[in-house]
């Protein structure tokens, strides 16, 4: 089971960063059937599958920053970051995408973005490829 992990840096608190091309060069020359999981390794930010245009990366992140408050949280006494680590947990660490013909098989307008939620910060991306 190859494992690899990419790095990726943000340059915002809350941000989109399009992920796939690195996630498609990270599956095994090899690999012709089969899936690819990413994982990212922090709290604080997540992966999603979601069309990456410019307009919907900024209402995606609109509704996270609307969805949950900025301030007012318990962990917030702690390192005041309480709504990074929320709006992660509603995005979720990880995607598994199929793998068909060496490619990520990802629709038309799918792509895998990376949410950072406490940024900038440099994020690490663990890569999982397993042949069917």
């Amino acid at each position: 089971m190859p494992q690899t992990t990419v790095s990726v840096s943000t340059d915002a608190w809350l941000t989109t960063v399009d992920v796939t091309d690195r996630l498609a060069d990270a599956v095994p020359d090899d690999l012709e059937s089969g899936t690819v999981t990413a994982f990212v390794r922090h709290t604080t930010a997540g992966l999603l599958v979601q069309e990456p245009e410019p307009r919907l990366r900024g209402d995606i992140e609109s509704f996270l920053r609307d969805l949950v408050p900025d301030e007012g949280h318990a962990h917030d006494q702690l390192d005041g970051n309480a709504d990074s680590h929320l709006r992660a947990a509603l995005v979720g660490p990880d995607v598994t995408i199929p793998v068909e013909n060496g490619e990520l098989a990802l629709g038309t307008w799918q792509s895998v973005l990376l949410l950072e939620c406490d940024g900038p910060r440099t994020r690490t991306v663990s890569v999982t490829s397993v042949s069917e």
